[in-house]
This record gives C-alpha cells, sequence and structure tokens, in this order.
C-alpha cells in the first residue's frame, strides 16, 4: 500500500485527519436539517473546500466525485508514478458507495417540481453507481479495469478484496482502491425512518446509544506490487444472510471474517495491535459485534470504534477506517497511540467485556499489525489486517 488520500468530518489530509483521531475530536459531529427540513440531526459533513469537476467531465459532476478527486488529488503524484511505471492500461479501480451521487437526483427532481422540467446541468452519470470509477478512470487517464462495488456498509470493504485478486490475478500491477459516499436525504431520511438514527452525538458501545451519526467521507489507496511502507496482509468477506438490516446477534459469521482473514495474513489474534470495530452506535450491531470480537479476540487486543468522531460514513466506511488503522502504522509513533472509544457515555455493562481504549492510551510501543471490521445491511462482513511493511 503505496499512499493515501483521506478526508472526512474530522479534516483533509493525513496530518489533520490523524491529529483529530488522536485528539478524540467530535467537532466535525454537528446538528444540521439541511437534508430534513423538519428535523435536525448530527451530521459528520467534509468542511474543506472540494476542488471543482472540469467542464469537460460535467457529465459526472456531483458532491461524491468531488470528494474523490479530493482524495485523488492527495495522492496524484503516486498515481503518476504508477501510470509511468506500469502503463495506463495495467492500472486498475475498484471503489465502493452506497449512494454514489444520488444527492444531484435530489435535488433535480426538486428542480423538475419548480420548472416542470429537469436542470440543463443535471446527467445520470452523476448518480449511477459506478460513476466514481468511471469519472476517475476519465480523469486519470486509467485503462484498466475501473468498477464500484455497492454492498451498503460494507462497500469500500468489498473494493479490496477485489483489489486484491486485480494484482493476484495478474491482471493489474496496481490499483485505485477505496471508496467514497455523501450526505444525501435518502440515507438521512431513511436511516431516521429505520429509528436508527442517534438523537445527539452517537455513542458507540456506550450504556445509553441510540443510533448512528452520518458522515460522508473519501479514502483512496494505491494498492501495488510495488512495496510501500503498509502491506495488505488480509481480507475475508462472509454473509449471515440473517435478516434484511438486523444483524445475526450470535455473530458467527462475523467470527468467521475475523479469523479468515487472520488465516490468509498468517497471524494469531494475539499478534493484532489494535481493532477498529464497525461500532455503529445501534443497539443490535454493538452487541452483536462486541459478543463476536470477544470470542476471537478475549479482552486483550485494543478496539474501538472511531464512528464517535467520523460518523458512519455508510458505503466509504470500511476504506475510511482502514485509512485510520493505516495512519496509526504510518505514523511510528514510538508511544504507539490509538484511537480512542470516544462516545461521551459509560460503556454498556451488559456488552462482553472488551479492552476498550480510554482517551490517550497507548500501546507502549510502535503499531506492527491492525485489522478492521466493517458489516452492512443484509449480513454482508468485512474484516481486513493492515501492517507495517
Amino acid at each position: 500500500m503505496n499512499d493515501l488520500g483521506i478526508l472526512c468530518a474530522l479534516g483533509s489530509g493525513q496530518q489533520e485527519v490523524l491529529a483529530g483521531l488522536w485528539r478524540g475530536d467530535r467537532s466535525g459531529l454537528q446538528p444540521s436539517d439541511a437534508f430534513s427540513p423538519s428535523r435536525s440531526h448530527y451530521l459528520g459533513a467534509v468542511t474543506t473546500p472540494l476542488p471543482e469537476i472540469a467542464d469537460a467531465l460535467a457529465v459526472y459532476a456531483c458532491r461524491n466525485n468531488q470528494l474523490l478527486l479530493a482524495a485523488a488529488e492527495q495522492i496524484r503524484p503516486g498515481i503518476e508514478a504508477m501510470r509511468e511505471r506500469f502503463g495506463a492500461e495495467r492500472i486498475g479501480i475498484a471503489l465502493g458507495t452506497s449512494t454514489s451521487g444520488v444527492r444531484n437526483t435530489e435535488l433535480a427532481l426538486a428542480y423538475q417540481a419548480e420548472h416542470g422540467r429537469l436542470p440543463p446541468t443535471y446527467h445520470y452519470k452523476q448518480q449511477q453507481m459506478g460513476a466514481g470509477a468511471d469519472f476517475l478512470a476519465e480523469y486519470l487517464q486509467i485503462r484498466g479495469p475501473a468498477y464500484t462495488l455497492s454492498s451498503a456498509c460494507a462497500s469500500s470493504g468489498k473494493a479490496f478484496a477485489s483489489a486484491q485478486r486485480l494484482l493476484a490475478m495478474d491482471l493489474c500491477d496496481a490499483v485505485i482502491v477505496g471508496g467514497a459516499d455523501s450526505l444525501c436525504g435518502l440515507t438521512v431520511n431513511g436511516f431516521a425512518a429505520l429509528e436508527s438514527v442517534g438523537a445527539g452525538l452517537c455513542k458507540p458501545f456506550g450504556r445509553r446509544r441510540d443510533g448512528i451519526n452520518i458522515g460522508e467521507a473519501a479514502a483512496l489507496f494505491i494498492l501495488s506490487k510495488q512495496p510501500g511502507p503498509v502491506c495488505l496482509r488480509g481480507v475475508a468477506a462472509t454473509s449471515d444472510a440473517y435478516h434484511f438490516s438486523a444483524p445475526d446477534p450470535d455473530g458467527t459469521a462475523v467470527q468467521t471474517a475475523m479469523r479468515a482473514a487472520l488465516d490468509q495474513a498468517g497471524l494469531t489474534p494475539a499478534q493484532v495491535d489494535y481493532l477498529n470495530l464497525h461500532g455503529t452506535a445501534t443497539l443490535l450491531n454493538d452487541a452483536m459485534e462486541s459478543k463476536a470480537v470477544h470470542a476471537v479476540f478475549g479482552t486483550d487486543t485494543p478496539v474501538s470504534s472511531s464512528k464517535g468522531m467520523s460518523g458512519h460514513t455508510l458505503g466509504a466506511a470500511a476504506a475510511l477506517e482502514l485509512g485510520f488503522c493505516w495512519l496509526l502504522l504510518q505514523s511510528n509513533d514510538p508511544q504507539g497511540r490509538l484511537i480512542a472509544n470516544i462516545n461521551g457515555d459509560d460503556i454498556d455493562p451488559d456488552l462482553p467485556p472488551l479492552n476498550w481504549v480510554a482517551p490517550g492510551q497507548s500501546l507502549g510501543r510502535p503499531l506492527t499489525v491492525c485489522q478492521s471490521n466493517s458489516f452492512a445491511f443484509g449480513g454482508s462482513n468485512v474484516s481486513i489486517i493492515v501492517a507495517q511493511a
């Protein structure tokens, strides 16, 4: 893994995001009624000014692709070096998203209701699920396989499994892999209708947790055959097939995903320095995940959910939180500072005991291995392991 471009409610760029994680910064989660005029919700919006999409690519002009463009520009030198080294045809793109640019369609339909026609700037490609990969391929002049996966909140995690296969099958020498999701009325009001949105700031694994704070983000990695500072050691995916939206309370398939990722990496649970939990702050997910993690890792491995700072970025969550792990490993911090489980609440005493990371907690040495979990509606589970090269 050669480089990382990242932006979320914590800020933009590696240094700013890592500093926010170490501070336990919740300032990016702010109440807003921008997508639900009759009701305010805490949202994790990206406030960094985003680059404009050129007129030549106007059919792709949407906020989701602006997030991707901002992340891509952070790693542009590395992408160009890979294209020069391997050729445009040997570089692929694998992305994950849950809504793509559907906000553009929401705005276009509102315009149509008022004016009787769609706005002249609207194009369906702005909201297509595959729009992000198509846009980056055109913008970066990449000619290898380029596609987007959409499996709700596990989307960008599945992209890493796909990118790993593209390299293993020798279809590519490098892959731009990650994901993006942007705030829109569909998700904000949809999750509210499911009674899955917290009344205030989210409380992952908290005694009084009552739902998620939706956020937006983009995270893009360069994954290649050329050694980088961090390596992708293991990726595993499973499916519960238990319920449309509720997780299997036993977490059996989640345990399988974590163990399969460890097997691929050739590691034991004791060798993982930090585990980033999916930790949505919903009653059912946190109960299931803590049970599954306790079964695999016991009470020794430091664990936390970072969603108390970034919000739940849905289809981008897996890539974003793997990016957080990448930042920890890349920091080479001699004390091994960790990401705290920030929730403004007491840990639920009814959950199985885990080694919850407290604010300011460190490993006592530089981190070498991190693992990250992501789960989705329909029982789609992904667990990914990254390590210092």
